[in-house]
C-alpha cells in the first residue's frame, strides 16, 4: 500500500506545477517520517534520485523541502543509496552550478548528521574525505568551494574524527597549508576545522600540528594578518585538547607574550587573540603553565590599562564624597573613537586574569599584593563592556577568597581574607563613584561587587554606610532607575542589614527607610518582594530589643505598618509577594505591637484568613510563631481561639513543612498564651500529635514530644490532659524507644517526656518504669531488642528517677543491683540493661549511699558475654563520674593490680575522663600524676585496643591539664618502642576537638614535632601521624595551615604502594598475600580528602590527581572509595585540574565499573562490588558535569558504553537523581 502511495507522490514530484511539487514534497516528508515505513529496492533508487534532483529545483520552498526530505530518508535506505547520493552531492559542490552550490552543501551537512550507523558512517566518510579534501587543495578551487569543503568536513571530524585514523595525516598536511591562505574566511575555517581534528589526533600529529603552527609564529617575515590566525590556531588548539596542550607550553607562552608586548601599536587584534589563547592555557593546562603564571599575571596587569590613545589626567584619590564630581566624570567619559579597538585588549586581559584567579588558588596572596589595587584602579574603565569584565573579575577573586577561607577563623597576615580587609576602604571609594554615573548597568555591576564583598566579609562595611547609602538611595529612586537595578541594590541592603550590628545603621535610618518604603509600592513583583525582604530587616535594625530606649522608632512604625499592610490586603498579586508581606506583618507585629494597639483588630484577622488559604498557609503559621515568641506579650484574645483551632486541623495535613512549622507555633503560643487556651483544646492537640510520634521522622516525633511535655508542664492542664497523654501519647513513645534509629534531639525529647509524665497528674512511677524496663524484653514477632534501644531506655529510666525524687531513686537501683546478684551468669537482656541503668543514674547522681555497689558492678566482668562485660564497664565508669574521690582511686588502684580486666577498666577510666573533658571538670594534680603514670605505663602493650583507650585517655586529660601533659607526651616522641610513639601521636589527635581549648595555644608551636613522625620508619606511628594530621585538618586547620607545603609531600608518599608491606602467608594448602600497607594508604587519601575541604588553598592538586589519586583509583577496594570521594570533590572545586588530566583518568574507572566478581563469590564480595561500581559511577557523574569534559574522546567514549550498557545506564541514572 504504502509503495503505491508513493508512487503517486513521486509522479507528482516531477510535475509540471511547482505547486503540486510542493505539496508532493511535503507528503513524501509526510510518509518519510512515519514510524512503519518500509520501502521496495526498486522503488528506493527512484526515490533518492528525485529527492537530489528536486535540491535544484527553481523554486526554493520545494528544494528547501526536499533537503527536509533527507534526513529521514537517510535512515531508511541501505548504505549503497546513501554512498550515491553523497557521490552526487559532492559533484555537485565541486563541480556543479553557482546557484546550487548552497543547498548541496547544506544536503551534504544534513547527511552527515543524520547516518544512522557508524559502519555506514565509515563508508559515507571513506567516499567523501577525499573529495572534500579535494576541494580545498585543488588549486584554482573557488574561495566560495574551499569555503563549503571546510565547513563540512569541520562536522564531519567534529562527530566522527576517530574514525578517520588512517586519514588524519593526510588530513592535517591538506589542512595546515590553509591557515598561510590570503583569504581570511578560509583561514577562520581551516582554524575550526584543525581544531575538531585535534581533539581526536594522536600526540605524535598533534605535536606535528603545533611545532608548524609554532614555527610560522616565529618567522618575522609573515604577514600580520596571517599570524593572527596561527595564534588564534593556538588558542582553538588548547581549548580543544585540554591538558594534552601542556608540553608545548614551553614553545607557545614565551611567543605570545612577546606578540603582547611587541606587536606594532595599531595591531590590537594581534594582543587580544594572544591574550584569549593564554587565558585558554591557564584553565586547560593547569599543571603545566604554573611556571609562566608569574608572567602572565604580570602581562595581563600591564594590558588591564592598555589604552594607547587615551590619557587620563583627572586626579585618582579625591576623598570628595560629593555629587559636583558627576558632571566631570561624564565629560571625561565623552571620547570615543569608532576605529580604536584597544578596549578588546583590556577586555581580553580581565578574562585572562579572571581565568588566573579561578584556577589558582594557590596564588591568591600573591594577587591581592599585585593585582587587587589595579582592579580597584580600574573601575572607572571607560568602556561599559570592559568595565563589566574588571567588576566580574573582582567578583571571581572575591569568590575565590570565601571558597579558599571558607570555615577558617582566625586569620593571620598573610591570608587572603585579612589582606581584603585592607582593600575594603580603596573599593568602596572606587564603587560609589561608580554609583554616581549615569550608566545603569554600570550601576548593577558595582552592586555586585558589593553584594560579594558583604557575603565575604560580613562584617566590612560599618564604617562605610553613610558613604554608601547616597548610591542605594538614587538606585532605588531615581526615575531613569530600572527594575533589575533596584533589586541589585535592594538585595544588597538586605545582606547589609544582616551582618551587620543594628547600632551602625541607626544615623542612617532616615535615609534608607524612605527609599525601601516607596519600593513597596512597585508595580514588578519582584522589586516588591525584594523591597518587603528588606524591610523586614529594617523593622529588626530599627528596634533591635525592647528594652533599648537608645534609637527613637516611633517615626518609623506607622510608615512600614501602612505600606506592608497595602500589600497584605490586596489579593491580585504574585505568591512570592503575598508571602513576603504576610512574613514581614508577622515581624512588624512582633516588634511594634505595643505601639499599633488600634491596628492590631484590623490586622491579625487578615493573617488569619491567611491561613486558610493552600498557598499562604504555611507562610502565616510560620507569622503567628514569631508574633507569638514577642516579648511583648501582645493581646491576641480576637483571634486565638480560631488560631488554635486551624493549626490542630494542620497536625492531620499530609505537608511535612506544615506539619513541622505548626508543632513548633502550638509551642510557642501555649508557652506564651496557655491560660487563654484551656484544657479542652489541650486534649484535641495530644490526640491529634500522638499520630505523629514514630521512628519514620525522628525531627517530626522530638517537635511533637517536645508540644507534649509543654501541654503537660503547663500548670493549667487539667487531670484529663494527663490521662490522654497516658492513654495516646505513652504507647507511641514506648514503641518508639525500642528504634534502632533513635538518637540526637529525638532522645532528648523522649527523656524530658518521660521526665515531665512523672509529675503530670496521677502518674504511677512504678507502672512507668516497670512498661519501660519491659520493653527492652525480646518480643516473639521483633526478636531481640537492638543495643541502641538499651542505651535509650537507660537514659530515659536515668531522667525517670531523677524526676521521681530520691526515694523512688535509692529503691530503683536496689532493684537493679538485687538483678546483677541474682544471676551474674545469664547473658540476658536483664542484665545488660541493668548495668547500663546504674551507669546511666550514676553519671547524674552519686551513689556512694549504696554499699558496695562498684564491687557488685565489677563482678560482671567476670561473665562470659563481651556485651555483658561492656556495660558493666561503662556503668563503673559513669558511677565514678558522680562521685569521683571515692570511685577514681578504686578504678586505678584495680588497673595496676587486676591484669586480666585492664582493658575493661581502661574503658571505665575512659569514661570518666571524657565525661570530665567535656564538662570542664578539674581533677586533683595527685589523681592527673597517678592517672598520666598508670596510662604511660600502658602505652607499649601488645594489645592495639588496650593502646587506643590509653591514647584517648591521654588527649582527653590533655585537654584538662594541657600544661602537664604536652610536655609529657612530647617528651615521649623519641622512645626507642615504635607503639609508644604511636600512641602519643593518637593522644595528640584525640585532643584537638572543635570547641575552642586552653589546649590549642600550648599544642599550636609543638604540633609540627608530632605530624612530623609521618617520616618514621614504623608504619604504626606512621598511621598514627595520618589520623592525627586528617583530624587537624578537621577541627582545626589553622594548627596545621603552615605546616602544609613540608607534611603535603610526605603525606601523598603514604599513598603509594610499599612493597616491601606486602608479604605472602604460607596456609599450607595455599598462599596469601597481605598488604600490611593497605591501612596507611587508606587515612592517608582520607586525610586528602579533609585537607580539600579545609586547606584547599594549600593543596595543589594538579600535582597530586596525577600519579597519585591515578595509583589510588586502581588500588584496593577501600582504597578505591575515598579516591571517588577525592575525585567527585576535585572535580566540583577544581574542575581545571581535573580536566587536564582526563584522559588518563578514565582507564582505571573503565576498569572498575566493569569488574566482575568470580563465579564462586560469596554475597559479600558481590555486595561489595556494586557498592564500588556505584561509587566510581557517582565520580563519573561529577566528571560528567565539568565544563569541557567533551574535549576528550576517551571519557565521551567511557559515557557512551555506560549509556549503550543497560545495567549501568540505569545505575547512573538513579546516581544522578539521588
Amino acid at each position: 500500500m504504502a509503495n503505491l502511495t508513493l508512487t503517486g507522490i513521486l509522479e507528482k514530484m516531477t510535475g509540471k506545477d511547482k505547486d503540486y511539487r510542493y505539496m508532493a514534497t511535503s507528503d513524501l516528508l509526510n510518509e518519510l517520517n512515519k514510524e512503519g515505513f518500509k520501502i521496495d529496492i526498486d522503488l528506493e533508487a527512484k526515490l533518492s534520485n528525485i529527492v537530489i534532483q528536486q535540491l535544484d529545483d527553481a523554486a526554493g520552498d520545494v528544494s528547501g523541502l526536499a533537503v527536509k526530505c533527507l534526513a529521514p530518508l537517510v535512515k531508511k535506505v541501505r548504505e549503497q543509496q546513501v554512498l550515491e547520493m553523497t557521490n552526487k552531492l559532492c559533484d555537485k559542490l565541486l563541480n556543479g552550478k553557482e546557484q546550487n552550490r548552497d543547498i548541496a552543501s547544506i544536503a551534504l551537512k544534513t547527511i552527515v548528521a543524520e547516518v544512522p550507523t557508524s559502519s555506514v558512517a565509515q563508508s559515507v566518510l571513506v567516499s567523501i574525505s577525499p573529495k572534500l579534501i579535494r576541494g580545498i587543495t585543488t588549486q584554482g578551487m573557488g574561495t566560495e568551494i574551499k569555503c563549503e569543503s571546510l565547513d563540512i568536513l569541520c562536522d564531519v571530524l567534529h562527530k566522527y574524527g576517530n574514525l578517520l585514523v588512517s586519514d588524519h595525516e593526510v588530513l592535517l598536511g591538506a589542512l595546515l597549508p590553509q591557515l598561510s591562505i590570503n583569504q581570511a574566511s578560509v583561514r577562520k575555517r581551516a582554524v575550526s576545522c584543525i581544531a575538531s581534528l585535534a581533539s581526536s589526533l594522536s600526540d605524535d600529529l598533534l605535536a606535528k600540528a603545533t611545532i608548524e603552527v609554532v614555527r610560522l609564529l616565529r618567522n618575522p617575515a609573515i604577514k600580520s594578518e596571517i599570524t593572527r590566525t596561527n595564534i588564534q590556531m593556538i588558542g582553538a588548539l588548547s581549548r580543544a585538547v585540554g591538558y594534552r596542550f601542556g608540553p608545548h607550553l614551553g614553545d607557545a607562552v614565551p611567543i605570545l607574550i612577546n606578540y603582547c608586548k611587541n606587536a606594532s601599536e595599531n595591531d590590537e587584534e594581534l594582543r587580544e587573540y594572544s591574550l584569549q589563547a593564554l587565558e585558554s592555557f591557564l584553565l586547560r593546562c593547569p599543571r603545566d603553565i604554573s611556571s609562566h603564571c608569574n608572567q602572565i599575571l604580570h602581562l595581563t596587569l600591564e594590558f588591564l590599562s592598555h589604552d594607547p590613545n587615551f590619557t587620563d589626567n583627572m586626579e585618582e584619590d579625591t576623598d570628595d564624597e560629593s555629587y559636583a564630581e558627576e558632571e566631570d566624570d561624564e565629560s571625561a567619559n565623552e571620547y570615543t573613537d569608532d576605529e580604536d579597538v584597544s578596549w578588546k585588549v583590556r577586555r581580553a586581559a580581565a578574562k585572562c586574569l579572571a581565568a588566573l584567579i579561578v584556577s589558582r588558588s594557590e596564588m591568591l596572596s600573591r594577587l591581592y599584593e599585585e593585582a587587587c589595587p589595579k582592579l580597584i584602579d580600574r573601575f572607572k574603565e571607560r568602556e561599559e563592556n570592559v568595565k563589566m569584565d574588571v567588576f566580574n573579575t573582582f567578583v571571581e577573586l572575591l569568590r575565590q577568597t570565601g571558597n579558599v577561607t571558607k570555615g577558617q577563623t582566625d586569620f593571620d597576615e598573610s591570608s587572603p581574607r585579612y589582606l581584603l580587609k585592607q582593600e575594603v576602604p580603596k573599593i568602596i571609594r572606587a564603587v560609589n563613584k561608580q554609583l554616581r554615573e549615569k550608566s545603569i548597568k554600570t550601576k548593577v555591576g558595582a552592586f555586585s561587587v558589593l553584594k560579594e564583598l558583604v557575603i565575604v566579609l560580613p562584617d566590612c562595611l560599618a564604617d562605610h554606610i553613610g558613604s554608601l547609602t547616597p548610591g542605594i538611595e538614587k538606585a532605588l529612586c531615581d526615575k531613569s532607575s530600572t527594575s533589575n537595578l533596584k533589586i541589585e541594590a535592594l538585595v544588597f541592603t538586605r545582606l547589609v542589614l544582616v551582618s551587620h550590628a543594628p547600632s551602625v545603621f541607626h544615623p542612617y535610618i532616615k535615609a534608607i527607610s524612605a527609599p525601601v518604603i516607596s519600593s513597596v509600592g512597585e508595580r514588578y513583583y519582584k522589586v516588591t518582594a525584594e523591597a518587603l525582604r528588606v524591610c523586614g530587616e529594617l523593622v529588626r535594625v530599627v528596634r533591635p530589643n525592647i528594652e533599648d530606649h537608645g534609637f527613637d522608632f516611633k517615626p518609623y512604625v506607622r510608615p512600614i505598618y501602612k505600606a506592608i499592610m497595602s500589600r497584605l490586603t490586596n489579593q491580585d498579586q504574585d505568591q512570592e509577594v503575598k508571602e513576603c508581606a504576610i512574613s514581614c506583618m508577622g515581624l512588624v507585629v512582633s516588634t511594634f505591637g505595643d505601639h499599633l494597639v488600634g491596628e492590631l483588630p484590623a490586622c491579625l484577622p487578615v493573617l488569619v484568613d491567611r491561613m486558610g488559604n493552600e498557598i499562604t498557609r504555611l507562610t502565616a503559621v510560620k507569622a503567628f510563631a514569631v508574633i507569638a515568641a514577642s516579648p511583648l506579650h501582645l493581646d491576641l484574645s480576637c483571634i486565638l481561639e480560631h488560631v488554635i483551632s486551624e493549626l490542630t486541623a494542620f497536625l492531620r495535613k499530609a505537608n511535612r513543612a506544615l506539619r513541622q512549622a505548626t508543632l513548633g507555633t502550638l509551642n510557642t503560643l501555649i508557652v506564651g498564651y496557655g491560660d487563654k487556651i484551656g484544657p479542652a483544646a489541650y486534649e484535641v492537640i495530644v490526640v491529634e500529635l500522638s499520630t505523629l510520634i514514630s521512628d519514620s521522622d525522628l525531627h517530626m516525633a522530638a517537635l511533637a514530644l517536645e508540644l507534649c511535655c509543654t501541654l503537660m508542664a503547663d500548670k493549667r492542664s487539667g487531670p484529663n490532659v494527663g490521662l490522654t497523654v497516658r492513654n495516646k501519647v505513652l504507647p507511641q513513645a514506648l514503641t518508639l524507644i525500642g528504634s534502632s534509629l533513635l538518637q540526637g534531639q529525638a532522645l532528648l525529647a523522649l527523656q524530658n517526656f518521660f521526665g515531665a509524665l512523672v509529675y503530670s497528674a496521677n502518674t504511677s512511677f512504678d507502672v512507668l518504669l516497670d512498661s519501660l524496663l519491659s520493653t527492652a524484653k525480646p518480643s516473639a514477632q521483633s526478636g531481640a531488642v537492638a543495643k541502641q534501644a538499651l542505651f535509650s531506655i537507660a537514659q530515659c529510666v536515668a531522667v525517670l528517677c531523677l524526676a521521681a525524687g530520691s526515694k523512688k531513686c535509692s529503691s530503683t537501683v536496689a532493684m537493679l543491683t538485687d538483678i546483677l546478684k541474682a544471676d551474674s551468669s545469664t547473658n540476658s537482656a536483664k542484665q545488660h540493661l541493668s548495668l547500663l541503668c546504674l551507669g546511666e543514674i550514676g553519671r547524674r547522681k552519686d551513689l556512694s549511699s549504696h554499699d558496695h555497689i562498684e564491687n557488685i558492678v565489677i563482678d560482671s566482668f567476670q561473665s562470659p558475654f563481651e556485651e555483658i562485660k561492656s556495660a558493666a564497664s561503662y556503668a563503673l565508669g559513669n558511677i565514678a563520674v558522680g562521685n569521683l574521690p571515692k570511685y577514681l582511686p578504686f578504678i586505678l588502684d584495680k588497673i595496676d593490680n587486676q591484669q586480666k580486666k585492664q582493658y575493661l577498666l581502661l574503658h571505665s577510666l575512659k569514661e570518666v575522663i571524657v565525661r570530665q573533658s567535656v564538662e570542664k571538670a578539674e581533677f586533683d594534680d595527685s589523681s592527673v600524676e597517678k592517672i598520666t603514670s598508670l596510662l604511660f605505663n600502658h602505652c607499649e602493650s601488645e594489645e592495639e585496643g588496650v593502646r587506643n583507650v590509653v591514647a584517648e585517655c591521654l588527649g582527653k586529660i590533655a585537654l584538662i591539664e594541657p600544661g602537664k601533659l604536652v610536655p609529657a607526651l612530647k617528651e615521649r616522641i623519641s622512645n626507642p618502642a615504635a607503639f609508644t610513639r604511636a600512641t602519643v601521636v593518637i593522644a595528640v589527635k584525640y585532643s584537638i576537638v572543635e570547641r575552642q581549648e586552653k589546649i590549642d595555644e600550648i599544642l599550636y608551636p609543638e604540633i609540627s614535632s608530632f605530624l612530623m613522625l609521618i617520616r618514621d620508619h614504623d608504619r604504626h606511628v606512621r598511621r598514627a601521624s595520618v589520623l592525627a594530621l586528617s583530624t587537624a585538618a578537621h577541627n582545626k586547620p589553622i594548627l596545621i595551615k603552615g605546616l602544609l607545603p613540608e607534611l603535603l609531600p610526605l603525606l601523598y608518599d603514604q599513598t603509594v604502594i610499599k612493597k616491601e608491606l606486602i608479604r605472602t602467608v604460607d596456609l599450607g594448602p595455599f598462599k596469601h598475600t597481605v598488604d600490611d600497607g593497605l591501612e596507611l594508604r587508606k587515612a592517608a587519601f582520607e586525610c586528602v580528602d579533609t585537607l580539600l575541604d579545609s586547606c584547599l588553598d594549600q593543596v595543589n592538586p594538579s600535582s597530586f590527581i596525577v600519579p597519585f589519586l591515578l595509583s589510588g583509583l586502581d588500588d584496593h577496594y577501600d582504597v578505591k572509595m575515598p579516591c571517588h570521594l577525592i575525585l567527585s570533590k576535585l572535580s566540583d572545586k577544581c574542575p581545571s585540574a581535573v580536566l587536564a588530566v582526563l584522559d588518563s583518568l578514565v582507564d582505571p574507572l573503565q576498569k572498575t565499573i566493569n569488574f566482575r566478581p568470580k563465579q564462586d563469590a560469596v554475597k559479600q564480595e558481590i555486595d561489595r562490588n556494586e557498592d564500588m561500581i556505584r561509587s566510581a559511577l557517582r565520580a563519573i557523574a561529577s566528571l560528567n558535569r565539568i565544563s569541557g569534559g567533551d574535549c576528550s574522546h576517551k571519557f565521551k567514549n567511557l559515557m557512551s558504553e555506560i549509556a549503550k550498557s543497560h545495567t549501568l545506564s540505569e545505575k547512573y541514572s538513579s546516581i544522578r537523581n539521588e
